[in-house]
């Protein structure tokens, strides 16, 4: 039987948020069989658990952002990565702000600590939802246009197009591919860090965004090029980065899809009204398990210590 999984031991993380700028303190705690992911804000008079799902999205823009009631925790995709990337299903994330900490700017922080807590094996058998028929959302036409699209696969890989008119992004690869049954997310994904332009960044804090970003936790871009010192971690980072946000904004639809994505220019909300699309469409998706190993995709049939 394909197994769930969560942490072996808790594991904890302190850090700014990338738009409030707020310190901020993380505990990943192992979760029951079929809890999902939760969020909790510790932090209020009386905790709020925000489990995550597609509809418990109340905001897209620059980050995803999850909500119940008043309560809400801001920038969740780069966690969702991870642990989505390390094939976890069942996880409490303890939060003492409204904002996951941004770390280096990429999700290979939360794989470090995901990893250094351990993953356990449940005796439960590991829930996906498999696409069955194309699924397509799009917004614009000519150069506005930008869509998302679920089609029917036996595994899960992404497509993702940017289309960034900057030399600096120009210079790299504006479409990348990644497949969880041929790569690897820790090695191929997981670095690739957030970026934005300078001419942005005093909007941005205008309106309160954006506090907590610096060249520590992002690749920042004058109008000609990459101002880090270090350069880029991948060729195709800002590409990569794109799919390494894809993978947690399609998370929250809270089981691993089995589904081929493809995307041009989506972000955020497109991501969002993609889920939102398949769900509404009862006869575009199932519920599956595997009883045996072998019959499961590649890439998520791995022991623990692979990833």
């Amino acid at each position: 039987m394909l197994k769930q999984r969560t942490l072996k031991t808790l594991t904890r993380a302190v850090g700014v948020g990338l738009h409030s700028g707020q310190r901020v303190e993380l505990t990943l705690r192992p979760a029951p069989v079929d809890t999902g992911i939760v969020f909790r804000r510790v932090d209020l008079p009386e905790p709020v658990d925000i489990p995550i799902s597609a509809h418990a999205i109340t905001d897209t823009r620059m980050a995803s952002t999850i909500g119940v009631g008043g309560a809400k925790v801001h920038t969740v995709e780069h966690l969702m990565s991870a642990i989505a990337g390390l094939g976890l299903d069942n996880l409490y994330i303890d939060i003492t702000a409204e904002e996951v900490p941004i770390l280096d700017g990429s999700s290979a922080s939360f794989v470090f600590l995901l990893q250094s807590a351990g993953i356990e094996l449940q005796n439960a058998p590991k829930r996906f939802i498999r696409v069955k028929h194309p699924v397509e959302v799009r917004e614009g036409e000519g150069k506005s246009l930008k869509w998302a699209r679920f089609d029917p696969y036996h595994g899960f890989k992404l497509r993702f197009e940017i289309d960034f008119a900057h030399p600096a992004v120009d210079s790299t690869g504006q479409c990348v591919e990644f497949d969880l049954g041929e790569d690897n997310y820790v090695r191929d994904i997981a670095r690739a860090r957030t970026f934005g332009f300078t001419k942005d960044v005093e909007m941005l804090r205008t309106s309160g965004l954006a506090l907590g970003g610096g060249l520590d936790n992002a690749i920042v871009m004058d109008d000609y090029k990459v101002l880090n010192s270090d350069g880029l971690r991948y060729d195709d980072e800002f590409a990569k980065h794109k799919i390494l946000d894809a993978i947690g904004d399609l998370f929250v639809i809270g089981k691993p899809l089995l589904a081929a994505y493809s995307a041009f220019r989506s972000g955020h909300g497109m991501n969002n009204q993609l889920l939102r699309a398949l769900l509404e469409q009862p006869d575009a998706w199932e519920i599956v398990t595997f009883e045996n190993e072998r019959q499961a995709p590649r890439g998520f049939a791995q022991p623990v210590h692979a990833w």
